[in-house]
């Protein structure tokens, strides 16, 4: 049974995760076309997010630095098929100071440009290299349709962008960002698992040589797009004089990088692990794990709950992040309620019948109802707790990845592709054309997510040409 304001997964999945997104607090829509209020809890979650993203990218030598949101106009028309492929959702600054500007800016969409007029005059020799620079920003992007966390016309996101002497050392650094950054934190710190390849011709960035993805799955069976990395070739290397001197005193183009994840996690963090009942965070990304409620009736309950609650609690600063539910005008029922709509992992109630057992009741969110409940000794609660959260963690991750097996389907022809496709992702032996893709996606709304890593040794048959090839990809509808 949903709680009251969520509407049901399988009456209206896209307003299920609407109820999510408000009933939990997340977000809320602004005076501003397509652009969200993120509320403090969603906020702490994507601080979460942020915070391991960040930890492992400069684990991998990259730095922070910050460039401008304004970009000239005239940057942006320097690299042509990024330009095209930007074109619809550009915002542009034409007056300020009261008057009009002699040339527009674009409120940047992407800052590949800017960073690459930057990146001209930071390197000069080979010493210089590689240059390795990441930066959290936020961008703008003329949504036509949007949806919280899932496409809002601005959002918050990283953005990576590094220059290298070779192609070799630029696509080592693309697909590092790929494995050890991206997979590994939604993998491990989200719990959501990720198919991991690369982009058709058709879906890459505009203006890359080659882009790959890490793609997952939704509760709808529909796939996200979770981070892309990006070998730029030396298309914005030409196109902003980005050069260095050799060790033999020859001038050459630099191979640069960029990436990206952004807050559309935060979206596929709620469809991946929530129900009917509300949000269900993965432990590391909650930014209350642990809630205890105590639960009297009258002072003297009072004065014996709280010593005792004060007493099991004492150093959990050092091991949880937690919160002691002391609020008096509430009944204990309305917090259970409101802590499981906002996903907090685990919760402990004590009560005097406890204090006199020796006990507390131990609720864990990811099985909700008598599924998740058990009373346990207080002695060893801190230790009982930390395995609890880690197995939430594993569960919700082990969960997701079996859910993800069941709805991924092989296929041998068209009309069996047609018909799995709207169950979720869809594997096939694949030779078409850019034409053939749009034929695809017009006729099932499904196009190519990735084309995996790992690949058939034995040859097989196109499922919509009848050709003969070696390569599988991965179809799906997507948001």
């Amino acid at each position: 049974m949903a709680k009251t304001g969520i509407t049901p997964r399988a009456e209206d999945y896209s307003q299920w995760y609407l109820d999510i997104v408000r009933e939990a607090g997340m977000a809320e829509n602004s005076g501003v076309r397509g652009c969200m209020v993120i509320k403090p809890h969603g906020y702490a979650v994507w601080e979460l997010i942020q915070s391991a993203m960040d930890r492992r990218i400069k684990q991998t030598g990259h730095t922070n630095a910050y460039f401008p949101l304004l970009i000239p106009k005239s940057f942006l028309m320097k690299e042509a098929e990024h330009v095209e492929g930007f074109a619809p959702e550009v915002a542009e600054v034409t007056r300020a100071g009261g008057e009009d500007l002699a040339e527009p800016y674009v409120i940047r969409p992407t800052s590949e440009t800017i960073i690459g007029d930057t990146f001209a005059r930071w390197i000069n020799s080979w010493r210089d290299l590689p240059l390795l620079i990441n930066q959290w920003a936020n961008v703008m992007r003329w949504e036509l349709r949007t949806r919280p966390f899932l496409r809002t016309s601005e959002f918050l996101w990283q953005e990576g962008h590094t220059a290298h002497a070779t192609e070799e050392d630029a696509e080592r650094e693309t697909l590092m960002i790929l494995h050890d950054v991206y997979a590994d934190v939604v993998e491990r710190v989200m719990a959501i698992p990720v198919l991991r390849g690369l982009k058709t011709e058709r879906e890459k960035f505009a203006g890359a040589l080659r882009t790959y993805a890490i793609e997952a799955m939704m509760q709808d069976g529909r796939a996200l797009q979770a981070g892309t990395s990006h070998n730029l070739g030396q298309n914005f290397a030409r196109s902003f004089e980005i050069k260095y001197t050799t060790q033999d005193n020859r001038e050459e183009y630099c191979w640069t990088t960029s990436w990206g994840t952004s807050t559309r996690l935060v979206g596929a963090l709620i469809m991946a692990h929530s129900d009917d009942d509300g949000l269900v965070l993965p432990p590391m990304v909650a930014p209350v794990q642990v809630v205890v409620v105590p639960i009297y009736k009258n002072d003297d309950e009072k004065r014996r709950v709280m010593e005792a609650a004060a007493s099991l609690t004492k150093g959990w600063d050092d091991l949880f992040r937690w919160k002691l539910d002391a609020r008096e005008h509430l009944s204990p029922g309305f917090k259970f309620n409101e802590w499981e709509v906002k996903g907090v992992p685990v919760r402990v109630e004590v009560g005097p019948k406890d204090i006199d057992k020796g006990t507390v009741a131990l609720s864990r969110r990811d099985r909700p109802g008598r599924e998740g409940k058990s009373f346990v000794e207080q002695q060893g609660l801190s230790e009982r707790i930390s395995t609890l959260l880690a197995d939430i963690q594993q569960a919700l991750y082990d969960r997701a990845l079996k859910f993800r097996d069941e709805r991924t389907f092989t296929v041998n022809s068209y009309d069996e592709f047609k018909a799995k496709v709207e169950e979720g992702f869809v594997r096939g032996y694949w030779d078409g054309t850019n034409e053939d893709e749009d034929r695809v996606k017009a006729d099932t709304k499904a196009t190519v997510r990735v084309i995996p890593f790992e690949q058939p040794e034995e040859e097989g048959t196109c499922f919509l040409t009848g050709r003969k090839t070696n390569r599988r990809v991965i179809f799906a509808r997507s948001y």
